[in-house]
């Protein structure tokens, strides 16, 4: 495959897949569909597929030092061991009904980091305005202890990739932003924000994932229909066009790291758009040239 060569590898058909991470040891890849309330876990090479009912929203998924998962839920942080029940390590925004948990990421210090928004599903899973920026970031530690990481406000929040010089990187899906920050070990807490790539004229952003060369790969959703390479100082390096318009996530698989697996969503499509298109919602994969870099653990 060359890089304008994303192939669909898995017709998931998902609501709204994101949090696509790989798990090295078992050579899977693991993803959540939000609002279609199950978590994924397939072996590319085989096609051998799993799938779990969550029973509500489920937001994110990482992977954990000892095999197992932790998990976003709507307002919960919990364990899960790809299948049984959740076990809560934290509660985020308790105090907060109108908001929902969205993007999860194990962070280098082995540390869960996820960000809030307003809840913007209905009832009847219909799609819900936002009216208004709610969404924070947070820091869960191993014993569940949350911390606030910032007094900035987001739209969505989305992405979570640290550069190799330490920044952290995060975007507003609402502002068509990506923003930069430097990190406070010390005190815990997220510097001040500095744009990264904002502007960009092909849809919003989403998830990202880092390469080995300390490059951002950049789902662009709400009709982007492609993945944009970001430098480590904020350029634009190249665009990968995709067989999908809403891409969500995306992370680097396969033995050697050098696939591009990327999920996507139909969240909000026309019946008549779907009867076209039916792969929206699907997993895709290329090989763009470059390598990625392990995920991960939560400790």
């Amino acid at each position: 495959m060359q890089e304008t060569d994303a192939a669909l590898i898995f017709d998931a058909r998902d609501v709204v897949g994101e949090s696509l991470v790989w798990d090295d040891r078992r050579g899977r890849l693991v993803w959540v569909d939000i609002i279609g309330r199950r978590i994924h876990r397939l072996d590319p090479s085989s096609g051998a597929h799993e799938s779990w009912p969550t029973g509500d929203l489920v937001t994110s998924v990482g992977l954990r030092e000892d095999g197992g998962a932790i998990v976003g839920l709507r307002k919960d942080i919990a364990f899960w061991d790809f299948g049984g029940p959740f076990r809560p390590l934290a509660t985020i925004e308790a105090d907060r009904p109108d908001t929902r948990l969205n993007e999860g990421v194990v962070a280098p210090d082995g540390s869960f980091w996820v960000g809030t928004m307003a809840n913007n599903i209905g009832p009847d899973d219909a799609p819900a305005a936002i009216t208004s920026d709610e969404g924070r970031l947070y820091r869960v530690g191993p014993g569940g202890k949350v911390t606030s990481l910032s007094e900035d406000r987001f739209g969505i929040t989305n992405t979570m990739v640290w550069l190799p010089d330490g920044r952290f990187v995060t975007a507003d899906t609402m502002k068509n932003a990506l923003y930069s920050y430097g990190w406070d070990r010390k005190a815990g807490r997220l510097g001040d924000a500095l744009p990264f790539f904002t502007g960009f004229g092909r849809g919003l952003p989403d998830g990202s994932c880092l390469d080995a060369e300390g490059y951002v790969w950049n789902c662009r959703v709400v009709g982007g229909s492609c993945l944009a390479r970001i430098s480590p100082d904020g350029r634009l390096d190249r665009v990968v066009e995709l067989p999908c318009i809403w891409p969500t996530s995306c992370a680097f698989g396969g033995a050697d790291l050098d696939t591009l697996f990327v999920t996507s969503a139909r969240f909000t499509m026309s019946a008549a758009h779907l009867d076209a298109n039916p792969h929206e919602g699907s997993l895709f994969a290329l090989r763009p040239g470059v390598s990625g870099v392990p995920g991960n653990r939560f400790r």
